[in-house]
C-alpha cells in the first residue's frame, strides 16, 4: 500500500492547465526527486500532495484516506501531524530563538514543557545544530538556517518531508551539506520528496520524476 496515491489529477488557473492527468506513487522509505521547468507546476503539485490546495480534480489517496471526502479539520490535523514542510526560504521566525522555531509544531498540542525541550534537543543534535538552540535565525548562516528548519520538519516524526528547492539559497558546499542530510535522513527510514529544477541535485535522489505539461514521467 502506498503512502501516497494520487490518480489523474487535473488543475487549472483560469484556462490555463497546470497539472494535466497526473498520476503518482510515493512509498514510504523512499526520496523522490522532482524536476520540471519554471511555470510546469511542481509548486501546485506540492500544495496538493501538502493538503494546501484542495481544488483540484482526481483523487488524492494519503495513508488509505481519501483526501477529497474529509472535512478542513481531518485534513488540517493530517497535515500538521504527519507531513513536514521544507522550503527554499527557511520560513523561520526571526525574533524567537532557533529553540522555539523548532518546537513551533509541538506547541498546539497538549505536551508537557519538559518534553518539547526534551525533542527538541535531540533533533537538534540529530541535524547537527545542538550549539544553535539560544541563538535567533538572524544570526545564522544559510545553511545552518535550512538545518532549523529541517528540525523543526521532523519535530513530529512525520510521514513525509516535502522540500521545495530547499537548496536553492545555498551555495555549493553547504549544499552539499543539506543534501548529505536529507540521504542520511532517508536511510534512517525518512521518506522525502524533493522538488528542483537541478538534475545534479535530483539525482541524489533513488527515483526521479520529470513535470510537464503532458503530467509526470520516471527519469530513473
Amino acid at each position: 500500500m502506498p503512502l501516497i496515491e494520487l490518480k489523474h489529477i487535473y488543475k487549472s488557473y483560469s484556462k490555463r492547465i497546470v497539472l494535466n492527468d497526473l498520476s503518482l506513487k510515493v512509498t514510504s522509505g523512499e526520496m523522490i526527486g522532482i524536476m520540471g521547468r519554471s511555470g510546469s507546476g511542481k509548486s501546485t503539485l506540492l500544495n496538493i500532495l501538502g493538503l494546501l490546495d484542495t481544488e483540484y480534480d482526481g483523487s488524492y489517496i494519503y495513508n488509505n484516506i481519501e483526501i477529497p471526502k474529509i472535512n478542513e479539520k481531518k485534513r488540517t490535523e493530517i497535515r500538521r501531524d504527519n507531513i513536514g514542510f521544507v522550503v527554499q526560504n527557511y520560513a523561520l521566525i526571526n525574533h524567537d530563538k532557533v529553540s522555539y522555531n523548532i518546537s513551533l509544531p509541538l506547541l498546539c498540542k497538549k505536551i508537557k514543557k519538559k518534553e518539547i525541550q526534551d525533542r527538541v534537543e535531540k533533533i537538534a543534535c540529530k541535524v547537527g545544530i545542538a550549539d544553535l538552540l539560544n541563538k535567533y535565525p538572524y544570526e545564522l548562516s544559510g545553511g545552518e538556517s535550512q538545518r532549523v528548519a529541517i528540525a523543526r520538519a521532523l519535530i513530529r516524526n512525520p510521514d513525509i518531508i516535502l522540500a521545495d528547492e530547499p537548496t536553492g539559497a545555498l551555495d555549493q558546499v553547504t549544499e552539499d551539506e543539506v543534501l548529505g542530510l536529507f540521504n542520511e535522513l532517508n536511510k534512517e527510514g525518512v521518506t522525502i520528496l524533493l522538488v528542483t529544477h537541478n538534475k545534479s541535485i535530483a539525482n541524489q535522489c533513488n527515483k526521479i520524476y520529470e513535470l510537464d505539461g503532458n503530467g509526470i514521467h520516471i527519469v530513473n
